[in-house]
């Protein structure tokens, strides 16, 4: 497995908890996932940013660009997945402000030894959450219609979508190509149209349950962690 992590000091503005930024959750991602397995596309970041991922990384894990939206480096990230890796290679696309627990490496090889097309190891709370209150359109009542697996350490369920940071085996990549670049052509990826597209298409998505990973926004951490203790 072969994590392509998306760093940038721009972004969107976002209320997050004081233990979410770039320094920390780049640190947790090289602790979880080891950094030899880590390769970093930083987008317009400044010296001090690149002096911290430089720091972690050698300069051949590290790839500078200047595209300045999400949209964009996630292309950028898909077409080294799909011109630098085999088929049945797995990619995990990570964004820069994520934190995971101590076993996400291996609990994401469970979800992926499951057989769905993507998985995501963050368990989206909007996913509980009435329309009426800002959750998911197709959770009404605070559920969504689905099917629980159990693995080893969790259970999986098929979720309806998730943010940009998945993981899919490259032959997968390859067949959703047209479906993953038509929802990531302007600057912000439509990634909720994306995955309903390509569950439309045949291509399911799963979470695991609990999450093993957060994103960092404080209005949508995953449910159930303390993760000021990650």
């Amino acid at each position: 497995m072969k994590v392509i992590y998306r760093i940038s000091d721009g972004g969107y503005a976002k209320e997050k908890p004081d233990y979410i930024d770039n320094e920390k959750c780049l640190f947790n991602a090289s602790l979880r996932f080891g950094a030899s397995n880590i390769h970093v596309i930083a987008d317009g970041c400044g010296p001090r940013t690149m002096k911290m991922i430089r720091k972690q990384f050698p300069k051949s894990s590290i790839t500078k660009v200047q595209v300045g939206h999400g949209a964009g480096t996630f292309n950028i990230a898909l077409d080294m997945a799909l011109d630098q890796f085999k088929g049945e290679d797995y990619i995990y696309f990570l964004e820069n402000d994520y934190l995971h627990k101590g076993q996400a490496r291996e609990v994401l090889q469970e979800g992926i030894d499951l057989g769905a097309s993507f998985v995501a190891l963050y368990d989206h709370p909007d996913k509980y959450l009435d329309p009426s209150k800002g959750g998911n359109p197709y959770c009404e009542g605070g559920a969504e219609d689905t099917r629980v697996y159990l693995t080893k350490t969790c259970h999986w369920k098929v979720t309806n979508s998730t943010t940009m940071t998945f993981a899919a085996r490259v032959d997968v990549l390859r067949e959703t190509e047209p479906i993953l670049r038509k929802w990531t052509t302007a600057t912000y990826p439509e990634d909720f149209k994306m995955f309903l597209d390509l569950r439309e298409n045949g291509h399911l998505l799963i979470s695991s349950i609990p999450g093993f990973s957060t994103h960092g926004e404080t209005a949508w951490l995953s449910p159930l962690t303390d993760w000021s203790e990650q």
